[in-house]
Order: C-alpha cells, then sequence, then structure tokens
C-alpha cells in the first residue's frame, strides 16, 4: 500500500494540534536597526512555533507508551508487543552513536528510516511519524507568525529556514499556515532541514546549505542575513561563526535556551534580541 499524501499528512497535522501560549521570559529586547539586511533566515521549534517540550524531539514527561500505542491505532499497524517507544529511541541512539563514530559530530536521524528499522516492512510509516510526533511534542504557530510573514514579503528581503527538523516539519508549517512554504515566500533553494544531511545544529554544514543558496541564487553574503533563532548554542553560536547577524528569540520560557554553563557559548552575543515575532519590523529592519 501506497504512503498517504502529504495533503493528507498536513490534515492529520491540523486534527491533532491544539492551542498553545508561549510562556513569557524576564529578558529585556533589543531591537535598534539592523542596517544592510537583505535576508532572514528562521529556526522553527522554538522560534516560529510554540513547542511543548521546547524543541523538535524531546518527549518530556509526556506518556509516550500511550501515544505509542494511539499512534499505530490510527495509522493501522499491528506492532508486536515488545516494539514500544524504548525501542523507538534505542535506535535513534545506535544511529547517532554510528554517525559520531564516523567523524559526524552532530547527527541527525530521517524519522522515516528509523521507524523502517523498528517496524520493517510496514506501510503508512509517514502516517505513524506525525501520528506519534503530534502526540509526544505539541505545536502551535507563535503568536504573530502569521502577520510576521505578510510583513516581510512585502520587503525585498529573501526568507529562508536552517533547523533540525524532520519531513514533516514544513507540512507542519503548512497546515498551521494554509500554504506551501514556498507560497509564503520562503525560497526553497535558501531552505536546509537537518533530517536531509543527517547532521544537526549547531553545526555549521546546515547553515552552509542555505547560504549557498543565498549566494548562487541572490548574490547575498553572510554580513547581509540575519538568523532568527531561540538556542544561544545551536542557533546564535553556528550562525555568527559563519558570519551571519543574529536575533535571540526569547518570546517563550519553554524553549529559551540561554547555555550559560555551556563553554561553547562564552561570550556569544546576539546583534539584536526579540521577545515577540511582530518585533522583527522595518524598525529594525533598516533599509541601508
Amino acid at each position: 500500500m501506497s504512503q498517504p499524501i502529504p495533503e493528507y499528512l498536513v490534515g492529520r497535522i491540523r486534527y491533532l494540534s491544539t492551542p498553545l501560549e508561549p510562556i513569557p521570559t524576564d529578558v529585556a529586547p533589543r531591537l535598534d536597526p539592523l542596517r544592510g539586511i537583505r535576508a532572514v533566515l528562521f529556526d522553527v521549534y522554538g522560534t516560529l512555533v510554540i513547542s511543548a517540550s521546547g524543541d523538535i524531539g524531546p518527549a518530556g514527561e509526556r506518556d509516550t507508551t500511550s501515544a505509542f500505542a494511539a499512534a499505530l491505532e490510527a495509522a493501522g499497524i499491528a506492532a508486536p508487543t515488545n516494539v514500544g517507544p524504548a525501542r523507538l529511541e534505542q535506535a535513534i541512539r545506535a544511529f547517532h552513536a554510528q554517525r559520531k563514530a564516523a567523524g559526524t559530530e552532530f547527527p541527525e536521524v530521517d524519522i522515516l528510516d528509523i521507524w523502517g528499522h523498528v517496524l520493517p516492512s510496514q506501510d503508512h510509516l509517514a502516517r505513524l511519524a506525525v501520528e506519534y510526533e503530534c502526540r509526544v511534542n505539541p505545536v502551535w504557530p507563535m503568536p504573530g507568525l502569521g502577520r510576521l510573514l505578510e510583513n516581510l514579503r512585502r520587503r525585498p528581503l529573501v526568507l529562508g529556514i536552517v533547523s533540525n527538523a524532520q519531513f514533516y516539519t514544513p507540512l507542519m508549517l503548512e497546515g498551521f499556515l494554509g500554504a506551501p512554504l514556498t507560497d509564503l515566500g520562503f525560497d526553497a533553494a535558501c531552505c536546509a532541514w537537518s533530517y536531509r544531511l543527517l547532521e544537526a545544529k549547531p553545526s555549521t554544514r546546515i547553515y552552509e546549505v542555505a547560504l549557498a543558496g543565498l549566494d548562487q541564487v541572490h548574490g547575498i553574503v553572510p554580513n547581509e542575513v540575519l538568523y532568527v533563532g531561540n538556542d544561544l548554542r545551536n542557533d546564535i553560536w553556528p550562525a555568527s561563526l559563519i558570519g551571519c547577524r543574529t536575533a535571540l528569540f526569547a518570546g517563550d520560557a519553554r524553549s529559551l535556551r540561554l547555555r550559560e554553563d555551556d563553554p561553547l557559548c562564552s561570550g556569544v552575543v546576539p546583534d539584536r534580541v526579540v521577545t515577540a515575532l511582530w518585533q522583527i519590523t522595518d524598525d529594525l529592519l533598516a533599509t541601508a
């Protein structure tokens, strides 16, 4: 049997998602104008969307056993009794260890490959992955997301994404915003997803993919790029290393990662700090 078409999965994501509100932080915004910005790249989880766990993947204190059983039932898959969330996490850890041994410092999985390893010869694994992820890591659009993208599309800016993500991440954004990413103003050549590279942030390689698109398609260089993300180590540090300007998104206490005890982040200071998406305005993105 064939896998579900993307439109079906988008509908399931919408159906399984319920509203979340960000938890305010005590971080003060820094919004003085940034001149010469021609492109804005975004993180997704914890920045464009609220994540109940604070990021993609981790299930925290949620009942993963019940979620696993419910996802199997929804996808119409009968699994052996010894297959559960622990087997899934074990497969992910094994893949990470294998990739690290081969020299990848920050490995990523393609979750469909992992599900295929856990449940070989099964159909509907894409639906199973969506059903499980929506249950263990609920997400919802950050307030003002639609208005932000509408405002940015009016400017001569290139928009892209650099995200630790899985195949369902762009589908999730499409479900929330009602249109594919390209229709929302994102340039596919300037978007980079960790599951495609099998390498995750804070590796700079995933950033370099988006920057290559910006250079080759638009002639945009790193110091003309603003990267917006919620994690000082995964977002601000690597984006700064490769020459981008940065804005720390400090709009939700669940996902804000200041990494104060992480030596990698010693001395790392974002160029700007925003506490709500609407603050990424014409005033912040000043013309040269």
